[in-house]
């Protein structure tokens, strides 16, 4: 029986001895936990593949005649941009001929352009009649 325990023991410090183990690091992976800033467009393209829902206040229709609603949309808004840049083209000419733009006032329909002089360039401002303003400076070269 002693031989027997003896050569169990053996055989149990040969096994110890020759086992091997692996240190485990936890890495996250999760941008927002610390983890590579580079998983933030695969997760992203992850979830967003696994979404299921539907937005309750968008409406499903032909995509077809969506695009030619579309289409027609854009040309409609570019044809009138089209006609508001000749007009405007020929209002200018017409107020400044063909020297420069010179400070004042000017009226045009509901529209007021200011023009002044400033220290980075001539500066425009357009104010609508319902409150809207936008100011331009064209830098001097």
């Amino acid at each position: 029986m002693l031989y027997k325990r003896l050569l169990f023991l053996l055989f149990i410090g040969g096994i110890a001895g020759k086992a091997s183990s692996q240190s485990f690091v936890y890495r996250p992976n999760n941008p927002n936990f610390g983890g590579n800033t580079f998983n933030y467009a695969w997760m992203l393209s992850s979830a967003t593949a696994q979404d299921r829902t539907v937005d309750p206040a968008s409406k499903r229709t032909n995509t077809s005649t969506d695009t030619r609603t579309n289409t027609l949309d854009s040309y409609a808004q570019s044809l009138q941009n089209q006609l508001l840049n000749r007009i405007t083209n020929n209002l200018i000419g017409q107020q400044f001929g063909e020297s420069t733009l010179k400070p004042g006032t000017y009226t045009f329909g509901d529209f007021r352009v200011e023009i002044a002089n400033g220290t980075q360039g001539v500066v425009v401002r357009i104010v609508d009649g319902k409150g809207g303003e936008t100011s331009i400076t064209v830098p001097y070269f």
